[in-house]
């Protein structure tokens, strides 16, 4: 109970303003962090790069069923005694069944497999299993799921261009996505599971997840940002600072419920059902949600702010408030906001931000 108690005074301190992270303050360790992430990913995408599925590269499969033992090595040599100048990759599905894939075999290749599968593993030749699956199939996935990506990306982008009515915003959100994207492709590089329609799926999903949380503290900005130039308390860089202070609980909860049910999948897909379609898009949907909450928080918003303090106005408008603190602090009058400006600010009824009233003293 003080736990929840605790943390729900952390998230309306953040909200008020009497507690703040200078998160868009310090957005070049952000952007570092990200950029040594991205070249790390870029280099694992080259060495060792992706492990496309069967689905992408074509070939037969064969799966062996009911057996007692999942010896991979046993089902390696059998393979390898009929066609020895193959390479199959061996899984094993669930604890009694195995998955033997290879290249396209001929049809007398393919009967001798799975004999002998049937004879090395001791069960009857209807429980083994062998279908061929050609490139052409995989192709034609690639292909939609590329023509996916760019509407996706065309639509997102005039939606928020419209939206927010700020280009800015919208290309800020596209760098969040493609960071997200590339991030996510490296780990499935890193770790070398194989890259299947399950996954693409999976790529695709964590795109909507990512750019709804960015709307979200996108929405709190542009509330708390739209008459920054009517006033000269507070910096476009500060208001936007406070809508992801404000946001930033709510992104860790929706994060952590959107998580949970994704690692029970992921735990049962990839430790108890074996290699399948709930551990290849469970994966995607693990790393891209939890790159997508760093990214809309950490990235978006900094970046959107880099972008708008571009505009002269927006520049002149920060002098502006710079100067007029720094004189206040000259002439030894408080400044506007105080020391830490953050620290004071509020949220008034309507969106606007204020000052804490301070309390009047004695004999005034």
């Amino acid at each position: 109970m003080a736990t929840s108690s605790g943390f729900a005074q952390w998230g309306n301190d953040l909200y008020t303003g009497r507690r703040s992270y200078d998160i868009v303050g310090k957005r070049r360790i952000w952007y570092g962090i990200s950029a040594v992430l991205i070249v790390v990913c870029g280099i694992l995408l080259l060495t060792p790069g992706l492990n496309p599925g069967i689905e992408f590269r074509g070939g037969s499969e064969f799966v062996v069923s009911g057996v007692e033992t999942t010896d991979q090595q046993l089902a390696t040599d059998t393979v390898l005694a009929i066609a020895p100048e193959e390479s199959p990759r061996v899984t094993t599905v669930g604890g009694s069944s195995l998955r033997i894939q290879t290249a396209q075999l001929t049809p007398e290749e393919v009967t001798e497999v799975t004999d002998s599968l049937a004879a090395a593993f001791d069960v009857d030749a209807d429980q083994v299993t062998s279908t061929f699956i050609g490139p052409t199939w995989g192709q034609d996935v690639s292909q939609k799921a590329l023509t996916g990506l760019v509407v996706f990306l065309v639509f997102v982008s005039l939606v928020m261009t419209v939206y927010f009515r700020n280009w800015r915003m919208a290309a800020a959100a596209l760098v969040a996505l493609f960071h997200d994207l590339i991030l996510t492709v490296g780990v499935y590089a890193a770790v070398g599971w194989e890259v299947t329609p399950a996954t693409v799926i999976g790529f695709l999903t964590i795109l909507g997840y990512s750019i709804y949380d960015t709307v979200v503290v996108f929405d709190k900005v542009r509330e708390n940002t739209v008459d920054t130039l009517e006033q000269t308390r507070f910096t476009y860089e500060e208001r936007a600072n406070l809508a992801v202070n404000q946001t930033l609980v709510r992104s860790i909860n929706t994060s952590v419920v959107a998580l949970l049910p994704v690692v029970s999948i992921l735990v049962v897909g990839a430790f108890i059902l074996g290699a399948g379609t709930l551990r290849d898009i469970a994966l995607a949907l693990f790393v891209g949600m939890t790159v997508g909450t760093f990214s809309s928080v950490f990235i978006a918003t900094p970046l959107e702010v880099t972008l708008r303090l571009r505009e002269p106005r927006i520049r002149e408008h920060t002098a502006k408030v710079l100067a007029a603190r720094a004189g206040a602090s000259t002439d030894g009058t408080p400044a506007v906001a105080g020391a830490a400006p953050r620290a004071t600010a509020v949220l008034r009824p309507g969106g606007h931000l204020g000052t804490a009233a301070q309390p009047r003293r004695k004999g005034r």
